[in-house]
């Protein structure tokens, strides 16, 4: 149904504060409720992380690369009875990932299951029915964990008892690496079938094994792209949400949010402004809501133990440059894998140290989409996991140092003659993630995935403790990533009624 045919005469008024996927989501889902919206960022255009940067004629998308669940895209369009098509084209790639071991040796993932049975030959024959066994697990993961519960609230404790025996039955006190090694044996797939919780910010050797249902979701939905880029996802969701008079306002921070007789009432802007509202959604980080955005007394006491117990996510070291020639042998996605695997993971989230060894996720968009750079030329982003701004290391400094020795390692490897081609490089650090998107702790990812930090146990959906706050993003349930956030504003559209009801 369309907004305008839900409004009525005095339409509620509704505030998303934060304009990442599940601000803008959340925006979409509570305008086809009837509400009247506004949503506000502090960026110059919308996305949360999902920036676009251009630098010459070279474009890089600064945020997620990684297009799964293309459904719950649709499911956006399809409120206003839209069509994605319409606005948007996603190409499927083959393969989804390549990994370069330090050996020199690939792995190709993606494409059929034969397709990946078939490179699994190459290193282990005996895996492949390992292989088939973690497929058949991820998928019973993925039919309670995603399908039934990705998107309903778990503000309620008694949820979470009741779904004990199914999290047993499911193994999920173990983790994403103890799950895969009870199935691969050969070291190298190992790594490759567990590198997952990475992609939400978790190590996998001490995130649950619930997150191991990315593999069924990959291999039911596929790994896509977006031509023009993840940005011209949020910009077709920008003309969405202004053909539904959804009013945008960017360059704009929020400071607080008031709260008064224990229901919040009202947002106050940078500059001071105040803008009162019925419902206010937070996407911002939602550790920095509750320690920063609102007053002391009105955090109520769960909150605040999660804020004192919680364990962050890592940090994010993102490389963009052009190149003046291009390299046609390297995919869309490659995971670039260092000599280490777990002593570089722990010294990363546990240790909180810069390693020797690094391992890289390497995005060449130009490898499906020859308009993010000029003729004959390649646009690379390089992101490189690092420690957050928990460890002591100044960014200032290391953060050039740390660029050189991506490029020297790349020069040698995958992008040979690199030093001689890269043009128009810059980089991104934790302390970015921080100051640009109020990131506490600079972490990539919000709080941690781990099993203390899931379901009930994340900072929940429904404000806690306060009327008429509702939570979405990476630092609510169910979590990270592109699914997960766009999930959040799901949950909130349960909880929220309709404009004519409230």
């Amino acid at each position: 149904m369309s907004s305008s045919s839900k409004t009525n005469h005095s339409p509620k008024q509704a505030i998303v504060i934060g304009a990442g996927f599940a601000g803008i989501a959340s925006a979409l889902r509570l305008r086809a409720k009837g509400y009247q919206v506004k949503i506000i960022d502090r960026c110059s255009m919308l996305g949360g992380r999902a920036q676009v940067f251009t630098r010459g004629k070279f474009k890089h998308d600064a945020g997620p690369t990684v297009i799964t669940a293309p459904f719950l895209f649709h499911e956006l369009f399809e409120l206003f009875n839209e069509k994605l098509e319409s606005y948007l084209t996603l190409v499927p790639l083959t393969p989804w990932y390549r990994f370069y071991f330090s050996d020199r040796t690939t792995f190709d993932y993606g494409g059929s299951l034969e397709d990946t049975l078939s490179e699994i030959e190459k290193f282990e024959p005996k895996d492949k029915q390992g292989y088939l066994r973690l497929l058949h697990h991820s998928k019973d993961i993925f039919d309670i964990a995603f399908t039934q519960l990705s998107a309903v609230p778990f503000h309620r404790f008694l949820l979470m008892i009741r779904l004990i025996p199914k999290l047993i039955v499911l193994r999920s006190y173990e983790t994403v690496w103890s799950m895969v090694s009870r199935h691969l044996k050969h070291p190298k797939l190992r790594q490759a079938f567990s590198i997952q919780p990475l992609l939400v910010g978790g190590n996998p050797f001490s995130t649950t094994s619930i997150y191991g249902l990315i593999h069924y979701l990959e291999r039911a939905y596929g790994v896509y792209f977006a031509m023009g880029g993840t940005g011209a996802i949020v910009s077709a969701l920008e003309k969405l949400m202004r053909k539904h008079q959804i009013d945008i306002h960017l360059n704009c921070t929020v400071e607080k949010i008031l709260v008064k007789d224990k229901t919040a009432q009202a947002v106050v802007l940078s500059d001071g402004t105040q803008l009162k509202a019925d419902i206010i959604v937070s996407n911002t980080d939602a550790s920095h809501l509750y320690s920063e955005m609102l007053e002391k007394k009105d955090v109520t006491v769960m909150p605040r133990l999660k804020l004192k117990a919680a364990k962050y996510s890592m940090g994010l070291y993102v490389l963009y440059f052009g190149t003046t020639r291009q390299y046609p042998d390297v995919v869309h996605h490659t995971i670039w894998m260092g000599k280490t695997y777990q002593s570089l993971l722990r010294n990363i989230f546990d240790k909180k140290i810069l390693s020797e060894d690094f391992s890289l996720y390497i995005h060449r968009p130009t490898a499906t989409d020859s308009s993010f750079a000029p003729a004959g030329c390649d646009s690379f982003y390089v992101l490189c996991p690092v420690p957050n701004l928990q460890g002591d290391i100044d960014w200032s400094v290391e953060g050039e140092k740390l660029k050189h020795r991506i490029i020297d390692a790349l020069d040698q490897t995958i992008l040979p003659d690199l030093k001689q081609h890269i043009t128009e490089d810059f980089f991104m650090t934790p302390a970015e993630f921080k100051s640009d998107y109020l990131s506490t702790h600079g972490a990539g990812f919000s709080i941690a995935p781990i099993f203390r930090q899931s379901a009930w146990f994340r900072f929940h959906n429904r404000g806690e403790g306060i009327k008429n706050l509702y939570v979405v993003g990476a630092g609510t349930h169910p979590g990270a990533g592109l699914p997960g956030v766009l999930c959040s504003a799901k949950v909130i559209d349960q909880l929220i009624p309709a404009a004519h009801d409230a």
